[in-house]
């Protein structure tokens, strides 16, 4: 849980601070505001963004694992002239 925790709170401060800034920047510009402006966004942004990491990341996870994970092989046809393992032993 701590893992999750630390992995919430490290995504979050990363993830919220460039969408901010450069959402910012672009909408208003670098002016005298910019910073005040992007300070309040971010910490915003940060509020909302923990929970959702903490309570949707588990469920998003757990669709990437299932949607990536490795199938096994399907027993392809036998080449002519092969024999079984148990044949040859027979």
């Amino acid at each position: 849980m701590k893992r999750r925790i630390a992995f919430a709170v490290l995504m979050g401060v990363i993830t919220t601070g460039i969408i901010s800034f450069t959402l910012i920047g672009i909408n208003l510009g670098f002016t005298e505001k910019f910073l005040a402006t992007w300070l309040r966004s971010w910490l915003t942004a940060y509020a909302v963004v923990i929970p959702a990491i903490l309570l949707i990341g588990p469920r998003v996870q757990a669709l990437v694992d299932h949607l990536l994970a490795e199938k096994p092989a399907a027993p392809g046809p036998v080449p002519a002239g092969a024999e079984d393992e148990t044949q040859r032993r027979g």
